[in-house]
């Protein structure tokens, strides 16, 4: 039963983890190409001018992502109940959220990765809100970072069930 009860509080603790990424992963993809966000992503989220880009940057990322921790949670937190006893899993779930977060972020820098090999340079020219982008490769590259990054999350949802099942073998294991 005091399980039961850790729910909301995991969701939560999905919910920052999301979060934070997000404000993580917005400051690689700014240091990319600020125009992604200067010309776009500011306009998008409606991010007040006075504010330092980076922490527009930052803002951006946890309005973007703070919503997956609920995705996450629904799918893996029940699946989490597996594990024996309160506090293995309160702190295992901790630990797929970590597993999660860290295997989105590797998708994302691996797409960042590829879209330097692969985008060249007449890639085209981008408009947003009716601001010309003048680095239209370095746009592309923080694209490509943000679009996989949804991708990342799949794959997150999929190694964070994964760690679950690890650290059921290992809770039967040591009994």
């Amino acid at each position: 039963m005091t399980k039961l009860l850790l729910i909301p509080v995991l969701f939560v603790a999905a919910c920052l983890f999301a979060g934070v990424y997000g404000a993580l992963h917005n400051q690689i993809s700014y240091t990319v190409c600020p125009e992604y966000f200067t010309e776009y992503k500011f306009h998008q989220f409606r991010i007040d001018d006075r504010l330092p880009d980076r922490v527009g940057a930052a803002i951006v990322g946890w309005k973007a992502a703070w919503w997956m921790g609920i995705v996450i949670g629904i799918l893996l937190i029940p699946v989490g109940l597996v594990m024996r006893g309160t506090g293995p899993y309160f702190w295992g779930m901790i630990r797929v959220f970590g597993v999660v977060t860290i295997t989105t972020m590797c998708v994302g820098l691996g797409a960042l990765a590829v879209s330097y090999v692969t985008t060249s340079a007449d890639v085209g020219n981008f408009t947003r809100y009716g601001n010309e982008i003048t680095n239209d490769v370095a746009f592309a590259h923080a694209g490509a970072m943000h679009n996989c990054s949804y991708l990342g999350g799949l794959m997150g949802i999929i190694s964070g069930g994964c760690a679950i099942n690890v650290q059921r073998r290992r809770q039967r294991e040591a009994t």
